[in-house]
């Protein structure tokens, strides 16, 4: 999903078309450091949504993150 979207409601499909998926993610830490996680989109919220990690972990993301580019789903 590295291709620039113009909209949140584009983001927010792609990501619902994703649910239940596996997927790796790069996010944006701050200064220019970024974590890669791989997990499971488990629940689609209308303002974030949510990924499974190991362990029954689960990290929150909003679509706006996604848009500006501070999440990247590879």
């Amino acid at each position: 999903m590295r291709k620039v979207t113009s909209s949140i409601e584009d983001v927010k499909s792609k990501i619902l078309s994703l649910k239940g998926e596996q997927v790796e993610m790069k996010y944006n830490r701050g200064r220019k450091k970024f974590d890669t996680i791989n997990g499971t989109i488990q629940d689609v919220y209308p303002s974030v949504f949510t990924v499974s990690i190991k362990h029954g972990q689960l990290q929150t993301f909003s679509y706006y993150d996604v848009l500006c580019g501070n999440v990247i789903i590879l």
